[in-house]
């Protein structure tokens, strides 16, 4: 069944075509500046529970409702067209670290309530149109990597895990009326995938469009995702959703960031968004650079032409949105490139056949159809082996 388009999809690629767009800074770092207690974070409703609660800022949709709907409004008018969710860890996954799993869709649903409120109220004050974009983080577990350094094969989260966590926080965004979901900070390409399912199964049972934003972090200077993919080859695992935008934030200052948005621009054809933090954080943690310095880099994608959607991550505030937005301004938006369909693989590294190459060598030795001694190891449970299995298959040029 072909599901109607949505009216935020068509508005926001109508807006994107005329003008760069601005997404919201950080809003843990508006949060810091509050300086609230334990007692702030407790509230009336868990001034007796029995764990610590303070650095769980997405608690705070519950106990300090008013000071989150501030937070959101300062940004819409400094000059953000998209408002996202305080919902970075509302999954039942990663409140499990304050034993309140049980919370992860109430989170979502007020989450994208407060946004949603404060977007009205700023859009009736200058008749811009807003968006609200459900926040969903990565969670605090990996699929790809083992956090046992002695045994390789193991997984402390499954994809199904993964799935039913994001499923459980995706209906509440919905269902507090988030026009968007944005899926960012991406370390692990599984973890985005298993979120991505989840929202192709809630779209499909509802019969809705979802528009979807997707936002990879790169965690050094070696350019890769922490489960070790390159800009493009990320890409090429995640283009199958058709998302509305691609591109990267935290992590990084914008100086570090611009290569591998060039990257992604180049390959792309969808809308790319950054949003990278404030540079690198200091001895202190703290972000040093000043908006106008920010806003000076961020402006040189645009003038790039890199970009059709900025804003800021870790150390940004409603003053470096402004200052960002300011120097976007007069720039318009990267063009997309139309892309020659191609057989475009990713496993760390891109693989694109094209006509150039004659012949390609599959791995079909890690096929547990196609290799009975591949399958005797997946079935007995030796994933080092099976592992180097495929570093030979690898080592023998088969992509």
């Amino acid at each position: 069944m072909t599901k109607p388009i949505s009216a935020a999809r068509t508005q926001l690629l109508a807006l994107a075509a005329q003008r760069i767009l601005v997404l919201d800074g950080a809003m843990g770092t508006m949060i810091q500046q509050l300086q609230l207690d334990e007692a702030a974070f407790r509230g009336e409703r868990f001034k007796d529970f029995h764990r610590d609660l303070r650095g769980n800022n997405d608690l705070l949709i519950l106990t300090q409702p008013q000071a989150i709907e501030d937070i959101h409004a300062q940004y819409l008018r400094a000059g953000a067209d998209i408002v996202a969710t305080n919902t970075f860890s509302s999954t039942s996954i990663a409140q499990a670290d304050y034993d309140m799993s049980d919370l992860a869709y109430e989170m979502s649903r007020d989450g994208a309530r407060l946004a949603r409120n404060a977007a009205a109220k700023v859009e009736a004050e200058d008749g811009k149109p807003r968006f609200v974009a459900g926040a969903i983080g990565p969670t605090n577990r990996t699929a790809s990597i083992s956090p046992d350094v002695a045994n390789p094969g193991y997984r402390a989260v499954t994809f199904d895990d993964l799935r039913i966590a994001y499923s459980e926080q995706i209906n509440g965004l919905l269902d507090g009326g988030a026009d968007i979901l944005l899926l960012e900070t991406i370390f692990d390409t599984l973890n985005a995938k298993a979120a991505l399912y989840a929202i192709a199964e809630i779209a499909d049972a509802r019969g809705i469009d979802v528009p979807v934003m997707i936002s990879g972090t790169i965690t050094d200077k070696s350019g890769r995702l922490l489960s070790g993919q390159m800009p493009e080859a990320f890409w090429n695992s995640v283009r199958h959703a058709r998302p509305i935008t691609i591109g990267f934030n935290c992590a990084l200052g914008a100086k570090d960031l611009r290569a591998h948005i060039a990257d992604i621009s180049r390959v792309a054809d969808t809308l790319v968004c950054a949003y990278p933090n404030a540079g690198l954080p200091n001895e202190f943690g703290q972000y040093d650079e000043s908006p106008e310095y920010m806003a000076g880099l961020v402006g040189e994608f645009a003038e790039a032409g890199l970009v059709n959607i900025v804003g800021g991550c870790c150390g940004t505030t409603p003053a470096h949105i402004k200052a960002i937005a300011e120097a976007v301004a007069p720039h318009k938006p990267r063009v997309i490139p139309t892309i020659e369909p191609r057989l475009r693989l990713s496993g760390l590294e891109p693989f694109e056949l094209t006509k150039d190459i004659p012949f390609v060598n599959v791995g079909e030795r890690t096929n547990v159809t196609g290799s009975a001694k591949f399958r005797k190891l997946i079935t007995a449970g030796d994933y080092a082996a099976a592992l180097q299995v495929a570093r030979d298959q690898v080592e023998n040029d088969a992509p």
